[in-house]
C-alpha cells in the first residue's frame, strides 16, 4: 500500500490498551492548503481495518516504526487522525466517471378530450413526447463530490437514474463510461450503490444491527465476522452515529433516531462495502441545515476515501456549497451551468448577470433560472451561452493540463489498483497471477444470504409481537366461536349438516386470516427492492427464507385451531383425525399465505390489495362444493371449482369425518326430518316405513341405517381425489404461489424506468 503516508503501528504503551498506536510520517503529510482541483482522497475502510489487523498480529513490525506518535483511542478516531494525501500519490489510476450527450424522452398519453369527437380537436395524435434529459455531459472525479441542481422537474433525479443504470438502456441515448470503458450494468451493481430519497430500513431494528445486516449481506464471506464487525463500528463512527448505534430506527408507532440520523443510516446501508460510485437522490431533502451540512460532510469524507459521490440536491445551503466540488444545474433537462462553484460567478459575470456581493450564489442561480423559464425565450440563451463558455474553458491549459492524467489508466487497472489498496468491493477479489479483479454478482451463497435474511426478519418480529399475537386473537376468537356455536354434534341428518357448514366456514376463515401478509411485503418491498437493485443478495434467497420462517407461526396457529375446535366440536377420527385435521388446516394456512404473499407482489397498495384478496376467496368459497355440489356447478364455471383453493382442504376434512362406512346418520324415522313429515307422530312416520318396505321389498325399520357418511359424501360429489390426495394438492398450490411470487420478484422489481 504505497502512497499512504507510511503508515506503521507502534508497540503497545501498556497492557491495559487493547488498541496499536500509528504513525504518521510527516515528510508525506499534505500541506493545510490546498488546490480547489487536486481532490484529497483518505484512507478506504478496508486499509484502516487491514493496519489494525496487521498492528495486532505483529508486534515486531511496531518496534520498527519512526514517526511521530498519535495514539487512538477507537476506530474511528485513527481514521480521522491519518492525514490525507493528495489523490495522485495514493493511487495512480484515479477513477474518472465520464457521461456525454445524455438524452432520455418519455412518451406520454394525452386526457381524453370530449371535444375531438365532435370535430373541435384538430390533434391527430393523442400521445406527446416529453424530453427529460436533453444532451447532458460532464465528468465525475474519484476524490470529489459532483452535484445535481435545479427546480422541480428539472430532471434531477432522472439524471442520477440514468448515472446509476436505473433507465433502460434502449430508452436512454448517449454514453456513460468509465475511464474510458463502457460500464457494464453487472460490473456496475457491484461497484456502485445508489441511496434513495426515502430512508427505507426495518423500524425495529438498531443502528447498528442494521449496519451489521448488511454487512453481512454485502461483505464476502471470506471477510471474517471480527473484521465485519470492526468495520460496522468504524461506520458508525465515520457517520457520527456513536450515540445512536443502541436506538431502534422507529416508525410512526415507535419512538427511534432523528431524521438526519435515519439519512445517515441508509447511506451506510449502501457503503458498507465501500463502492468507488455513490449515488443519492436528495439526500438532504427533509432535513435541518444542521442535519443536512452534517450528511453531506459524511459524503465528503466518503469521497475522499477515494470514491465518485454523485448527489441531486434542491437548494443547499452557503456552507454546504463549500463542500462541493462539481456542480451540474439543470433547467427542463437542458444543462445551464456545470463546473466548480468557484467559477460561478464568473460565468454569471459573463452572461451579464452578475452575481451580487453576500447574496447565496446557488440561491441567486435558482432565482435566475426560474425567471428565464418564465420568459418568452426560456432558458436557451442561458444554454447556448453554457455550451460556448464551455468550449471556451476545455481550450484553456489550465482545464487540459487539469484532465490529461485522468486519461492514462484502463478500467481493469484502476480496479485492480482499487482492490489492491484493500478497497473492499462486494464480491471482488484480486488475481495476483494477471493482476486483473474478478467479480461475483453476489458476495455470498445463497444458503447464507438465506440465513441472514431469516435472521434479520425473525429479530424484527420478535420486537413486534403484537402482530404475531393480533392473528393469533382472531384466529383464536374464531375457534371459540365455532367451538360454542357447533359444540357436541351429534350423528343425526342435522348433525350431519351443521358439520358440512362448520367445516366449510372454518376452511375459507383460514384463507382469509391470512390476508395480514399483505401489508407484511408491502412494507419490505421497497427495501427489498432497493437491496436486490444492487445484488445485497438473490430474490430466490429472500423467497426461500420468507417461506421457510413463516412455517413456525403457521404451525402454532394451526394447532391452535385444531385443539380449540376439533374435540369441542364432536369430530370424529380420534388420535388419527386430530392429526389429519391439524395438517389440513396447517395446509391451509400454508396455501393461503402463499397465495395473498403472491398477490402483494403484484399489487403494490394495501387497500387495493385487501380488496382483491377478500374478493378472490369469496368466489373460492363459492365455487368450493360447499352451497352448490360439483355435479350441479354449470359446466363453463367447473374449472373456477378445479382452482378453488377452498376445495381441497374442504373436501380433505370431509372424507376424514364421513369416511367410516359404519357411522350411521340418517336411521329410519329420520329420513323425514327434513320434509313437512318430521311434523307428525313417531306412529305416523312408523306406519309410513311399513309401507315402504313393502314398496321396495326391504324392511326398513326405525333402526335401520339410511345413510351412512360415504353416501354423504356421494351427495356432496366428493368422488375425485382421496383425502390425503386432498392435503399434497393443497400443499401444492401453496409451492405453486411462492414460485409465482419469485417470477413477480423477478419481473417486477427491475425497479427502472422505461
Amino acid at each position: 500500500m504505497s502512497g499512504l503516508g507510511k503508515l506503521s503501528p507502534a508497540k503497545r504503551v501498556d497492557g491495559t490498551n487493547d488498541l496499536p498506536l500509528f504513525y504518521v510520517n510527516t515528510m508525506s503529510v499534505e500541506p493545510q492548503s490546498r488546490p480547489r482541483d487536486t481532490p484529497r482522497v483518505s484512507v478506504t475502510f478496508a486499509e484502516h481495518l487491514m493496519n489494525v489487523e496487521d498492528a495486532r498480529n505483529d508486534e515486531s513490525a511496531s518496534s520498527r516504526a519512526l514517526g511521530i506518535a498519535s495514539p487512538i483511542t477507537s476506530s474511528a478516531s485513527s481514521f480521522n487522525s491519518w492525514t490525507s494525501a493528495p489523490a495522485s500519490s495514493i493511487s495512480s489510476s484515479p477513477f474518472v466517471l465520464s457521461f456525454n450527450d445524455l438524452t432520455y424522452s418519455v412518451k406520454i398519453q394525452k386526457k381524453f378530450n370530449p371535444l375531438a369527437c365532435c370535430g373541435k380537436s384538430r390533434n391527430g395524435s393523442s400521445v406527446t413526447t416529453k424530453i427529460l434529459l436533453n444532451g447532458i455531459s460532464g465528468e465525475a472525479h474519484e476524490g470529489e463530490m459532483m452535484a445535481v441542481l435545479g427546480a422541480s422537474g428539472s430532471g434531477k433525479s432522472t439524471l442520477i437514474d440514468a448515472l446509476a443504470n436505473r433507465i433502460a438502456k434502449d430508452s436512454l441515448r448517449g454514453s456513460i463510461t468509465l475511464n474510458g470503458e463502457v460500464l457494464e450494468s453487472r460490473l456496475q451493481k457491484v461497484i456502485s450503490a445508489y441511496v434513495m430519497q426515502d430512508d427505507l430500513l426495518f423500524p425495529m431494528l438498531t443502528v447498528e444491527e442494521t449496519l451489521m445486516f448488511s454487512a453481512e449481506f454485502r461483505l464476502p464471506r471470506s471477510l471474517s465476522k471480527k473484521k465485519k464487525k470492526a468495520r460496522v463500528q468504524a461506520l458508525i463512527d465515520q457517520l457520527g452515529l456513536r450515540s445512536a448505534a443502541k436506538t431502534v430506527i422507529g416508525d410512526e408507532g415507535h419512538r427511534g433516531v432523528s431524521g438526519g440520523e435515519r439519512r445517515r443510516v441508509s447511506i451506510g446501508n449502501d457503503i458498507i462495502h465501500d463502492p468507488i460510485i455513490l449515488f443519492l437522490d436528495e439526500p438532504t431533502s427533509g432535513l435541518d441545515s444542521t442535519s443536512a451540512y452534517m450528511v453531506i460532510k459524511v459524503l465528503q469524507r466518503i469521497a475522499q476515501s477515494g470514491s465518485i459521490v454523485i448527489m441531486s440536491i434542491h437548494q443547499p445551503s452557503y456552507r454546504i456549497m463549500g463542500l462541493l466540488d462539481q456542480l451540474i444545474f439543470l433547467s427542463r433537462g437542458n444543462t445551464v451551468y456545470s463546473g466548480s462553484p468557484t467559477h460561478l460567478p464568473q460565468f454569471f459575470l459573463e452572461f451579464e448577470h452578475p452575481i451580487p456581493e453576500n447574496e447565496n450564489k446557488t440561491e441567486f442561480a435558482l432565482d435566475l433560472i426560474r425567471e428565464l423559464e418564465n420568459s418568452a425565450e426560456g432558458t436557451k440563451p442561458l444554454v447556448e451561452f453554457h455550451k460556448k463558455w464551455r468550449a471556451k474553458q476545455a481550450q484553456s491549459p489550465s482545464y487540459s493540463n487539469g484532465n490529461k492524467k485522468n486519461n492514462n489508466a484502463s478500467l481493469k487497472e484502476a480496479i485492480t489498483a482499487s482492490i489492491s489498496r484493500g478497497k473492499l468491493v462486494s464480491g471482488a477479489t484480486n488475481n495476483s497471477s494477471n493482476l486483473t479483479p474478478s467479480f461475483q454478482t453476489f458476495a455470498n451463497p445463497f444458503w447464507i444470504e438465506m440465513i441472514v435474511i431469516g435472521k434479520r426478519a425473525i429479530l424484527n418480529s420478535m420486537r413486534q409481537p403484537e402482530l404475531l399475537g393480533m392473528r393469533l386473537g382472531a384466529v383464536m376468537v374464531t375457534g371459540i366461536i365455532l367451538a360454542t356455536m357447533f359444540t357436541n354434534l351429534d350423528n343425526s341428518p342435522k348433525g350431519a349438516q351443521e358439520r358440512l357448514g362448520f367445516f366449510a366456514f372454518a376452511m375459507s376463515t383460514t384463507f382469509y386470516t391470512c390476508a395480514e401478509a399483505i401489508p407484511v411485503f408491502l412494507e419490505e418491498r421497497y427495501i427489498f427492492m432497493r437491496e436486490t437493485a444492487y445484488n445485497a443478495y438473490r430474490r430466490s434467497s429472500y423467497v426461500l427464507s420468507q417461506s421457510i420462517i413463516s412455517i413456525p407461526a403457521l404451525i402454532f396457529l394451526s394447532a391452535s385451531f385444531a385443539a380449540t375446535t376439533f374435540w369441542a366440536v364432536g369430530l370424529s377420527g380420534g388420535s388419527s383425525g386430530f392429526l389429519f385435521f391439524f395438517l389440513t388446516i396447517l395446509a391451509s394456512f400454508w396455501a393461503g399465505s402463499s397465495f395473498v404473499t403472491f398477490l402483494s407482489g403484484v399489487v403494490a397498495n394495501v387497500m387495493l390489495g385487501f380488496t382483491i384478496v377478500v374478493a378472490i376467496l369469496a368466489y373460492f368459497l363459492l365455487f368450493s362444493g360447499f352451497f352448490i355440489s360439483r355435479d350441479r356447478i354449470p359446466v363453463y364455471w367447473l374449472w373456477f371449482h378445479y382452482i378453488s383453493l377452498v376445495k381441497y382442504p374442504y373436501e380433505g376434512v370431509l372424507q376424514n369425518e364421513f369416511e367410516d362406512p359404519t357411522k350411521c346418520f340418517v336411521r329410519g324415522v329420520q329420513i323425514f326430518d327434513n320434509s313437512p313429515l318430521g311434523e307428525f307422530p313417531n306412529d305416523v312416520k312408523l306406519n309410513l316405513l311399513k309401507s315402504m318396505s313393502g314398496v321396495l321389498g326391504t324392511n326398513v325399520t326405525a333402526e335401520t341405517c339410511v345413510t351412512t357418511g360415504i353416501d354423504i359424501l356421494k351427495q356432496q360429489g366428493i368422488t375425485d381425489f382421496s383425502k390425503w390426495n386432498c392435503l399434497w394438492i393443497t400443499v401444492a398450490w401453496g409451492f405453486f404461489f411462492r414460485v409465482l411470487f419469485y417470477f413477480t420478484l423477478l419481473i417486477g422489481s427491475k425497479n427502472k424506468r422505461r
